[in-house]
């Protein structure tokens, strides 16, 4: 590249290209936003955008693309979903008044973890993680651009800091130090993140409360960093940093949390059929964020559970108030990420008008819980502050009408500003003064056809024909001579333009000054505008919570210090949901303090691991504050679950099933306590089957042994039924089965004692494998039991069959079917005779 030849302008893009390698550089120039070289190539293919090329020419023309600046917003959002950074350079002066290069700067740079005004808004938090790392200790900290929240812990293995990188469900991740091969490769390949270098840390910011240990400081003190070098801007509305500790929340990884369809579908990825969508009553963005939170991280604290389940009640009892609540959320908007707008300086007019009518919302709400006055609403109802002089600021100065763009006018309210109602009289007045100024003229002058007409280059000004050039008044001078007329003006004329002209100009450029200084003014109030969201969204989250607990018959359950479980009649919400409760069987689940450990046998099919997930989906429900599906629910308060259901091998970074489910397994066992609740579905299963048999019993002892955690186990094999003779706390149960006639019906209901027999053949049959291959399988499987054997049996060819097109072997219903007379049956007689043949088939 021959930079020594190349424009001044484009050296001016090359230096700031150089200054930002990593992200497209949208450059200003006029209506549209430029890229150039690599950037053009590349973003021509992704955004299907006209590569062009500048200096056409040349020896080495400059590839070049382009978008319209006023439709950016859709390009740059399309880069960022696809995990790139973008880089916004505007101009900084008036090309007009400019001597030279127009000067540029980068105002701002977007990134997959600093998104904030997309145009497709997610009422989703999108969480920015740092990490960094001194000796074998981790830290990490998190933050949502867009709402300002700002989170920081320590951790003891860079397992976990994946596992919480997952569940925070990050896309970008800013790193304090420098990775290991190993490292970078987890997170680059195989978790797909972007991954952004920060090894500078801000140490004096006032974010950065006292108590952090020196690790944390620095992640979050890097984070800051980061954010504030993309952005560009004082961050007004970000939070101070709160810390917080795994084991404060009920431990789960990012496998337990999709196994259980917590905030997604495991298999569709959609909200639909997730524990998130049957709870999601809310009626505002802030608390359908919230309840995604209380979901991801339910509590282990017994008293702040139980506060909510009391705010639970008292909206179930207050049906009518609830009912008017509801109503009066419906008026809320994202306050939230209004504030941050503000702090960005991107609020429009709208933004300040939904800020104004959620404010006058506030007391309706706060009216609502004052009259039901129970004490357990009590702190919300303090933390429901309207902030009055900010909605009558806003209220008196903003117009309902307003446009969206800010400098051209129409923003304020008449009778706010009284310098601009006057403008606006005089644009309003001059019009009728010009009228007046022509009638009297043409009346003075005597020249009939005399008007006033206007253009950009002489002003207002009077048209004479040259008929009527001797009539000319004396107080009239001559502005411009046309081949058939002439114009003129006068004093009278001239001031009442220059009034218009003065507040035509001056009036937009005051307008946006007044509203510039509002949202200065609106500012000042980010931090109680935060604490309002908060306070909304929690009313928001337990209303909905007593409208599904209402709508789904779900029940409060109880807690307490035994180690026992006792549901009765317990289903699983979302799968009754889905499926409709005339259809679902309910289970009961007993653990008392002397059992600790359920053995499940049964059939595929029959609603083991359903079984499995209710108990795990009552207990999330449980411990978010939440009612669960049951007639009677008590419950200990768990520190953690750990699951292994379900079977995938990890393609990604080339782990076998069986890993996958011993990995998963490892992690139950070195991390639960007798606190815990662990869920193993079919463990063993992916090896052979002595091999598989020996893990799962060795594992089912240790667990029983070492650790206590209450355990359901599923297995299918029934060998370990026995091990309830020598293992006290474990007691089997099984899915009972329904045969008649051979044929078996599963009927999904758990009962005591282990299974006689597996029904794997049945279940085969089901799918509609060949009649001749399913009675194959009995004789081989009644081989298999009666020798006692592992090693195959004997093969028997399977005769191959020819289907005959012409010569079908006759059957005697062929012939019944072909004797009746179906156009002289009645219904009745056909259906008879229709049943008649299927019970000799």
């Amino acid at each position: 590249m021959a930079v020594e030849k190349i424009s001044p302008g484009m050296q001016q893009y090359l230096d700031i290209k150089a200054n930002h390698p990593d992200a497209f550089l949208l450059f200003r120039m006029g209506d549209f936003y430029e890229l150039f070289y690599d950037d053009a190539v590349e973003a021509a293919q992704i955004l299907e955008l006209t590569l062009t090329s500048r200096n056409k020419n040349a020896e080495n023309p400059i590839p070049m693309a382009g978008v319209p600046y006023h439709a950016a917003q859709q390009y740059i959002d399309t880069l960022v979903e696809l995990g790139h950074k973008v880089a916004i350079a505007e101009q900084m002066e008036d090309p007009k008044t400019a001597i030279g290069v127009v000067k540029r700067e980068v105002v701002q740079i977007v990134t997959p973890g600093t998104v904030v005004d997309s145009l497709k808004p997610d009422a989703e938090s999108n969480f920015l993680v740092a990490i960094d790392k001194q000796g074998v200790s981790y830290a990490l900290a998190y933050m949502d651009v867009a709402t300002g929240q700002f989170y920081v812990t320590s951790l003891t293995d860079f397992a976990s800091v994946c596992s919480e990188i997952r569940n925070l469900r990050a896309r970008e991740v800013v790193l304090g130090y420098a990775l290991s091969e190993s490292e970078e490769d987890v997170l680059s390949r195989q978790m797909n993140l972007l991954l952004s270098v920060e090894l500078e840390a801000l140490e004096d910011d006032q974010l950065l409360v006292q108590s952090l240990i020196a690790l944390e400081k620095a992640v979050a003190g890097k984070l800051l960093s980061y954010v504030h070098r993309t952005q560009l801007r004082d961050l007004i509305h970000l939070q101070k940093v709160a810390r917080y500790e795994i084991k404060d929340f009920v431990q789960m990884d990012f496998a337990t949390k999709s196994s259980l369809d917590l905030l997604e579908n495991a298999r569709t990825g959609k909200k639909h059929g997730s524990l998130y969508w049957f709870l999601d009553e809310t009626k505002t963005a802030m608390g359908l964020r919230l309840l995604r939170a209380w979901i991801d991280r339910p509590l282990i604290d017994q008293e702040k559970i139980q506060q909510r389940q009391d705010i639970v009640q008292v909206f179930l009892d207050h049906f009518f108030e609830r009912s008017d609540l509801t109503e009066s959320l419906k008026g809320v908007y994202d306050i939230e990420r209004l504030a941050s707008r503000v702090s960005f300086g991107k609020t429009t007019p709208k933004d300040l008008l939904q800020l104004a009518q959620t404010l006058g919302n506030v007391p309706a709400i706060r009216g609502i819980l004052e009259q039901i006055g129970h004490e357990a609403l009590g702190s919300l109802v303090l933390g429901l502050d309207n902030i009055p002089e900010l909605h009558a600021l806003i209220s008196s100065a903003i117009d309902p009408d307003a446009p969206m763009v800010i400098t051209e006018g129409n923003i304020i309210r008449t009778g706010f500003d009284e310098t601009l109602d006057q403008y606006r009289l005089v644009l309003r007045e001059g019009t009728s003064w010009i009228a007046e100024i022509e009638a009297k003229e043409r009346e003075n002058s005597g020249i009939h056809n005399l008007k006033i007409d206007y253009n950009k280059k002489d002003g207002y000004y009077f048209h004479v024909t040259n008929s009527n050039l001797g009539s000319v008044p004396d107080h009239f001078f001559r502005k411009a001579t046309l081949k058939n007329s002439e114009r003129y003006g006068t004093e009278e004329l001239a001031k009442v333009e220059g009034q218009m002209l003065e507040a035509r100009e001056k009036s937009a450029s005051l307008e946006y000054d007044i509203f510039m200084r509002i949202r200065q003014e609106v500012e000042k109030y980010i931090g109680r505008l935060q604490a309002l969201a908060q306070t909304i969204a929690t009313v928001d989250v337990l209303q909905a919570f007593a409208v599904v607990a209402e709508r789904q018959h779900l029940i409060r359950p109880r807690f307490t210090a035994e180690r026992k479980i006792a549901i009765r009649d317990g289903r699983h919400a979302v799968v009754e949901k889905v499926m409709g409760a005339q259809s679902y069987i309910p289970n009961s689940i007993f653990l008392d303090k002397t059992t600790h450990m359920q053995l499940i046998t049964g059939p595929n099919m029959s609603g083991k691991s359903t079984y499995m997930r209710q108990l795990a989906v009552i207990v999330v429900l449980a411990q978010i504050g939440a009612y669960v599906p049951a007639q009677e629910a008590v419950l200990p308060v768990f520190d953690a679950i750990f699951t292994r259901i379900g079977a995938a091998d990890d393609l990604v970074s080339g782990q076998s099933t069986f890993m996958v489910e011993m990995m998963e397994a490892n992690k139950a066992i070195r991390l639960a306590t007798d606190k815990s609740l662990i869920l193993f579905d079919e463990l063993g299963r992916g090896t052979a089957t002595y091999d598989g048999m020996a893990l799962a019993q060795s594992i089912i002892e240790y667990i029983h042994d070492r650790i206590g955690a209450k355990t359901l186990f599923a297995t299918h094999y029934h060998e370990l039924t026995a091990l309830s003779d020598s293992l006290p706390q474990l007691e089997n149960v099984h899915v009972s089965t329904l045969e008649q006639d051979g044929q078996v019906t599963f009927l999904h209901k758990i009962a005591p004692g282990p299974a006689d027999k597996s029904y794997g053949i049945h279940v085969a049959k089901i799918a509609g494998m060949p009649e001749d291959l399913l009675m194959r399988a009995g004789t081989i499987l009644e081989t298999l039991e009666s020798q006692g054997q592992e090693a195959p049996v004997q093969t028997q060819s399977f005769p191959v069959q020819q289907l005959d097109l012409f010569d079908n072997p006759e059957h005697p219903v062929l012939d019944r079917l072909r004797q009746l007379d179906v156009f002289n049956m009645t219904p009745l007689e056909a259906m008879n005779a229709l049943a008649e043949l299927k019970k000799e088939i």
